[in-house]
C-alpha cells in the first residue's frame, strides 16, 4: 500500500518576482513555495489558501492548477502536490508565521535558479518551468465529493 502525503503549493507572480518562503528544516534553510500538507475535512482549495496564509501572511486567490507532481524524497517518503497558480492580497506583515518559517520572498527567476542548491525539491523549479510554459487547468478539474464513504 502506498503512503502518500497530500500537500499543496501556491505560486504567485507578481511583477516579475515569485513568492517564495525560506524554511529551516533538518537545520538547513531551504527555499520553497508556499506549500504544506492536506489537513482532515480539508479541499486542496482551502489547503492551499490557509498554507499561503500561515506561511507568508498574504491572502490566496486559486486561479487555476498548475500540475500534479509525484515525488518520492531522499529520505523515501512520497507526496503528490497539487500547486496552484493565483493572486495575493490583504498582506497582514505582524502576522506570525508558521514555526520554521523564517521569512517570505519576492525572488525573480534568475534569483532563484542562482541558489538552486537550497531548493527543498525538484518540484519548486519544475513549478516554474511549468508556469513558463502556459500550463494551467481549470480548477474545475478538481471535485471535492465530500467526506462521506464509497458504497460498492
Amino acid at each position: 500500500m502506498l503512503d502518500a502525503h497530500v500537500t499543496v503549493a501556491a505560486l504567485v507572480e507578481r511583477e516579475g518576482r515569485f513568492l517564495c518562503v525560506e524554511e529551516e528544516v533538518a537545520g538547513a534553510l531551504v527555499i520553497n513555495q508556499p506549500a504544506g500538507h492536506l489537513e482532515a475535512g480539508e479541499t486542496l482549495l482551502g489547503a492551499v489558501c490557509r498554507e499561503t496564509l500561515e506561511e507568508t501572511a498574504w491572502h490566496f486567490t486559486p486561479a487555476a492548477l498548475l500540475g500534479i507532481y509525484h515525488y518520492k524524497s531522499a529520505s523515501g517518503t512520497t507526496y503528490l502536490r497539487f500547486a496552484f497558480i493565483g493572486t495575493v492580497s490583504g498582506h497582514d506583515p505582524a502576522r506570525t508565521l508558521d514555526a520554521g518559517i523564517r521569512q517570505a520572498l519576492w525572488l525573480d527567476e534568475t534569483e532563484l535558479r542562482a541558489r538552486k542548491a537550497q531548493h527543498r525539491g525538484p518540484q519548486v523549479l519544475r513549478a516554474i518551468t511549468d508556469y513558463r510554459r502556459g500550463q494551467r487547468y481549470p480548477l474545475e478539474i478538481l471535485a471535492h465529493l465530500g467526506d462521506a464513504p464509497m458504497t460498492p
